[in-house]
């Protein structure tokens, strides 16, 4: 057998060995090392069909804008002689007087009439039910001319004990009944038919297991229905109760069957004389625009307030929208690269 024969190495052997393996190791990518993204240039996104569905829009926007400024049959010059007249801005103070007394009664008394319908009691239920039913059921056309034509069924309103002989006070229906009278009294009844639903929806939409947790707490009724069902109802109740007050504005020009002088009426009584029918509707058009319009951005902020227990983070504004897109935009363009867009 040939001897055993010892190798050894020295440590000159190992060197080169050693400066390999730190070169790779060197070379290789760190998995645990942070990526710096510093260098990279923000690059917006780009949606083709987003801009040629804005070209086509724009185009038939401008299309019908040309129109609407260009046909002298709208004759724009009557619209703003008559836009603030006396007559008109007094019109408009009706329908506005009309809309805020009516809307808040008839809230308030659908209101009252959610919680009957929600009562356990079958009387309370009964009514609810009954009055929603029949005001839903009639036109409201109907419903002013019933109330303005109340003294041909009741010659007097007497206040007294039910049943007995004993009156308090009495009244000539003719001369309660006004014209304004009736017009307040069938838009609110009208409108606390409609409004009790939404309510009751509303309410109905809360989760009962927060009720049931809130009553194991020892939290009193009151205190449970106004800081725990309320503010989660009115994310529901908001929207359409909006809806019902936009509505409700414009429901105010069929009033114009009661000689009422709203803004509708007012109107009609101006192109009768004049016979410029286009123009003043146009003017009528216009003002119950604006009114819409200053309903829904202050529908939007309410809602926008109420949805704070519901999102993590609020929705912005638009101003707030308008600013981060050109921002958004401008940040990118300063740092895209030379021969991008």
């Amino acid at each position: 057998m040939p001897p055993a024969t010892n190798i050894t190495t020295s440590p000159a052997m190992h060197e080169p060995a050693t400066e390999l393996l730190e070169e790779h190791i060197a070379a290789e990518p760190s998995h645990n090392a942070t990526p710096n993204y510093a260098d990279y240039a923000v690059v917006a996104a780009r949606h083709p069909w987003r801009w040629v569905g804005t070209a086509i829009v724009a185009a038939l926007a401008a299309a019908v804008l040309y129109s609407l400024l260009t046909n002298p049959r709208w004759e724009w010059g009557v619209v703003a002689q008559w836009f603030t007249a006396e007559s008109i801005l007094r019109g408009l103070g009706q329908t506005l007087k009309l809309t805020l007394i009516s809307g808040s009664l008839g809230f308030v008394l659908g209101f009252i009439l959610a919680l009957m319908r929600l009562s356990s009691s079958p009387l309370f239920s009964s009514v609810s039910w009954t009055f929603s039913w029949i005001f839903r059921s009639t036109p409201l056309l109907v419903q002013l001319l019933l109330w303005y034509n109340l003294g041909y069924l009741y010659e007097s309103i007497r206040l007294g004990v039910p049943f007995t002989s004993i009156t308090f006070a009495e009244f000539q229906t003719t001369s309660l009944i006004s014209q304004f009278a009736a017009a307040v009294l069938g838009l609110t009844l009208n409108q606390a038919a409609y409004s009790a639903e939404i309510i009751r929806g509303g309410i109905l939409s809360v989760d009962q297991g927060q009720i049931e947790a809130a009553t194991a707490l020892g939290i009193p009724r009151w205190r449970r229905s106004t800081k725990i069902v309320l503010p989660q109802a009115m994310r529901a109740i908001l929207p359409t109760a909006f809806n019902e007050i936009i509505g409700l504005v414009k429901g105010t020009s069929i009033v114009y069957v009661l000689a009422y002088s709203e803004l509708f009426y007012t109107v009609q009584v101006i192109y009768n004389r004049t016979q410029q029918v286009l123009p003043m509707l146009l003017v009528a058009t216009i003002w119950y625009i604006v009114i819409t319009s200053v309903l829904s951005v202050a529908q939007y902020y309410i809602e926008r307030h109420y949805s704070r227990g519901a999102l993590r983070t609020l929705p912005p504004t638009p101003l707030q929208q308008l600013r981060a897109f050109f921002t958004t935009h401008a940040t990118a363009k300063i740092n895209s690269p030379k021969g991008q867009p």
